[in-house]
């Protein structure tokens, strides 16, 4: 049988909606959250910092539970823009502060403390924050995060773009190293 013209591009149409469906239907299983303005007025794009226009995301992060003291955020932190973040500091009401984390080697010990410099998240890479590796450490918690509830916070990148993100209380049973030696141990 013999289509005409408009049939065929009607069902070409309809063919190519199908599988454009079902590879969207087929995204990653994992839980992201978009890092968005801190503020709520609306700013133009020219006076937005790179980060702060929704371009440095967390993909599947946690927060280890805990009723008090310290706690940290895990994940994987991606960044969408041409140009390297840096990510310098972070603040949360839900705790006293938060820093920026790295567990390094110390005369053949593994011990935690802060990343000077911050973390650099590469120009359309990722940064991998996991247990005994980089991580965003949460100090004062001062109410229990519980498996499950939400926890936001926000980073502040090294030209002063607040991103706001959020992360889900999760039972982890690791994730007790060391201070390094001099430290105040928070």
């Amino acid at each position: 049988m013999k289509l005409h013209r408009p049939m065929k591009a009607g069902l070409l149409l309809a063919a190519a909606l199908t599988a454009a469906l079902a590879v969207g239907a087929c995204g990653s299983s994992g839980t992201t959250s978009t890092a968005t303005p801190a503020t709520s007025a609306p700013a133009s794009p020219a006076a937005v910092p790179a980060a702060a226009a929704g371009t440095v995301t967390i993909v599947d992060p946690w927060v280890k539970a805990a009723s008090t003291g310290m706690t940290a955020v895990f994940g994987t932190l991606v960044n969408n823009t041409d140009k390297a973040v840096t990510l310098v500091s972070g603040a949360t009401p839900a705790a006293s502060s938060i820093e920026l984390h790295e567990v390094a080697d110390n005369n053949g010990k593994m011990v935690m403390r802060e990343k000077q410099g911050g973390f650099v998240v590469p120009p359309k890479g990722k940064l991998t924050l996991q247990p005994g590796g980089d991580h965003i450490m949460i100090m004062g918690v001062k109410k229990a995060i519980k498996p499950g509830d939400q926890f936001t916070f926000t980073l502040t990148t090294a030209d002063g773009a607040d991103v706001e993100l959020t992360a889900v209380g999760k039972e982890f049973a690791g994730g007790n190293e060391e201070y390094e030696p001099g430290s105040d141990q928070h």
